[in-house]
């Protein structure tokens, strides 16, 4: 533990006996640069993972379906989205789904995670919601038993937007239709002032904490996550921290899981629009930057999130490993397939089989156990 500084160790220690860090605590945590220091932050981040979720490393057998790239908002930072009639453009139909969900059954999986770019053109009859819904009773119907983490706030509020019906209408009808927890995707950044710049046609702050708050209401789970390393200070990392750890604290005051688990994702640049390359100046955040605040993260979250994830498609399966090191207790997914992150420039894959993630938590001396999408055991 720091000697150097008393502050510092007060801090870490008040964070380790389960209080709740202050946002100025949190930040003065980032800001520092000694490597002796990063060292005291890790080894109680690890240390807090450890009191909390033990030394187990569990991951997931899944795979993603982005089952369109067509979309009408234009982030600054996706590389993914196409118009309609642009190159490279596409947009799945119910057969082709299926026969990734039926490959992904075959190969073990236990959950399908379907997103898919803002389609003006999915609709039926001249409404959004029922092709939605038509998606995932299709694919309810072919496999009963496959948990599915479907569709981010982002895709909520556009359903709800075109068809004209709140969010808990759309929530609600998807819910009954099958879908078993949500992305907590579109997040970002929760400040408006870095969303004005790196997502202007996204929805705002309190949409996205207004549409996870109506999932958790209704029974529907949710992942949390933040985009982080491109234009945002520690002040708005804190801050974004700050709302996640504050819903969550009400949901479970209600009795509600609410947020299943907390992943971080780097920003990657390499093939992002030039324009926000030009503002970030770098491609993506180092990786030990990328530990610091994944250390960071579990102690100012705390109890409140217990699961932590690192993303092995943006960090790599050596990155995603030391980061289980630094706080983290779960290695994600095999996806299987992943296009939104890998056309952004990201060299760390698209498919790891269930031997590759249990011989990298073996690298590091801890035992692994595949669970189910909310944390529990596959039979």
């Amino acid at each position: 533990m720091i000697t150097q500084s008393p502050t510092l160790e007060r801090i870490l220690t008040q964070a380790l006996s389960g209080q709740p860090m202050s946002l100025e605590s949190g930040v003065l945590l980032l800001d520092q640069t000694e490597s002796e220091v990063w060292r005291d932050i890790q080894q109680a981040a690890d240390q807090m993972r450890q009191d909390l979720v033990g030394d187990t490393v569990t991951y997931v057998v899944n795979r993603n379906i982005n089952f369109t790239n067509i979309c009408e908002q234009h982030c600054n930072f996706c590389a993914f989205r196409r118009d309609a009639d642009q190159e490279g453009a596409y947009w799945l139909s119910e057969a082709q789904i299926l026969e990734k969900a039926t490959d992904a059954r075959q190969r073990g999986a236990t959950e399908i995670c379907m997103q898919g770019g803002l389609n003006l053109e999915a609709k039926l009859k001249g409404q959004s919601l029922p092709y939605y819904v038509r998606l995932v009773e299709t694919l309810k119907t072919s496999f009963p038993e496959i948990h599915l983490h479907a569709f981010s706030p982002q895709e909520i509020q556009f359903i709800a937007c075109e068809d004209g019906r709140s969010f808990a209408d759309v929530i609600s009808a998807l819910r009954e239709a099958g879908v078993d927890s949500m992305p907590g995707t579109a997040a970002e950044i929760l400040d408006d002032q870095v969303r004005r710049v790196l997502c202007p046609e996204k929805i705002d702050t309190a949409t996205w904490i207004e549409v996870v708050a109506t999932a958790h209401q209704l029974g529907v789970p949710t992942t949390s996550t933040m985009l982080s390393g491109h234009i945002e200070t520690p002040a708005q990392q804190i801050g974004h921290l700050d709302k996640l750890r504050s819903h969550q604290q009400k949901m479970q005051a209600q009795g509600n899981i609410g947020f299943s688990e907390f992943v971080l994702l780097p920003y990657v640049g390499q093939d992002a629009p030039p324009a926000l390359r030009r503002r970030v100046g770098r491609d993506q955040p180092t990786l030990t930057e990328v530990l610091h605040l994944t250390a960071v993260a579990r102690l100012f979250l705390g109890r409140w999130i217990p699961n932590h994830q690192p993303s092995w498609v943006k960090l790599g399966v050596e990155g995603a490993t030391q980061a289980l090191q630094w706080g983290c207790n779960d290695l994600g997914g095999t996806l299987m397939e992943e296009h939104i992150t890998t056309m952004a420039g990201a060299q760390g894959g698209t498919c790891l089989s269930e031997s590759e993630l249990q011989m990298a938590i073996t690298a590091i001396d801890r035992p692994y156990r595949q669970r189910t999408t909310l944390y529990g055991s596959v039979a």
